[in-house]
């Protein structure tokens, strides 16, 4: 029985009847285009309306969850893994009761464990299903192998972009860079694009019915338009004071786009099938396809 096998047969045995945690990864073809920003904010929307929700910050290069917050974590992904640290000490507490995770060097390291690390990660992975009704993964911009990885095991993906040329380009070279991995599945994958930065939403439904029509035609893929978050200097002057623009400036155009999007989020659970759910089984599905590359 060769590794994979074991590992397999390992989350099959600890997966639990009951429902799982709802994990959503929110990519970008490019920095810059909001993609932390609008992780964050829907994750703040998504605990107003009642969700236990957590970030895992997997862009261990950046960090920009913990930026955004002015919060410093004391420990991080890499210290549950190998410094024998509890789930606990690693979740670090956000604005309204959201909490959130650094993924550190830790998230490199996922590829690379020995059989009783991945026992143990896979361990604490469940008990953080447990925890969280809604967990965002937020990962880092571009197509990178880590980043890709993330994507391509994940089974709801929120693709954000603005109407930069260059960033509907790299929206779509994620979607192409996706489409050739051979661990993609695209029937059980739901992805769904956020324009941001837009001057209306006729703007938005153009960004998304342009690229959906290219993505179909070319990648045989289909996306769902989420929605859109207009252009609005109330954002980046949340950003300078290191709140979120849904608590800085609630009465903004854009906190009040977040917070539909976050309903619409919420509305839309329906359509994940609950076996597909869960941040065990995208931890266990990335270390199984660092075993079998």
């Amino acid at each position: 029985m060769d590794q994979a096998e074991q590992l397999r047969r390992l989350v099959n045995q600890q997966t639990r009847p009951r429902g799982t945690a709802r994990v959503i990864t929110i990519t970008s073809g490019k920095g810059g285009v909001g993609k932390s920003s609008t992780s964050l904010n829907l994750a703040i929307a998504l605990s107003r309306l009642g969700n236990r929700v957590l970030i895992l910050d997997a862009d261990f290069g950046l960090a920009n969850i913990e930026v955004m917050l002015g919060i410093r974590p004391k420990y991080n992904l890499a210290d549950l893994m190998f410094q024998g640290k509890e789930l606990q000490d690693i979740i670090t507490q956000g604005p309204h009761n959201v909490g959130f995770i650094s993924g550190g060097s830790g998230i490199a390291e996922l590829t690379r464990l020995t059989k009783e690390q991945i026992v143990y990660l896979i361990q604490k992975m469940d008990y953080l299903d447990e925890l969280a009704d809604i967990i965002i993964v937020d990962t880092g911009a571009g197509i990178s192998d880590l980043v890709m990885e993330f994507v391509s095991v994940s089974s709801e993906v929120f693709l954000v972009t603005t109407p930069e040329p260059t960033s509907i380009t790299d929206a779509y070279a994620v979607l192409k860079a996706l489409n050739r991995r051979d661990n993609f599945n695209k029937e059980e994958t739901i992805i769904k694009l956020i324009s941001n930065r837009i001057y209306s939403e006729e703007e938005g439904k153009e960004i998304y019915n342009k690229l959906n029509s290219v993505v179909k035609k070319f990648l045989n893929i289909e996306m769902e338009y989420l929605g859109g978050i207009p252009q609005d200097r109330a954002v980046s002057q949340a950003i300078m004071q290191q709140k979120p623009v849904i608590m800085a400036f609630p009465n903004s155009v854009a906190a009040k786009a977040m917070i539909s999007l976050a309903e619409r989020v919420y509305q839309g659970d329906i359509k994940i099938p609950n076996e597909t759910k869960g941040i065990k089984r995208i931890f266990a599905n990335l270390i199984r396809r660092g075993m079998t590359t």
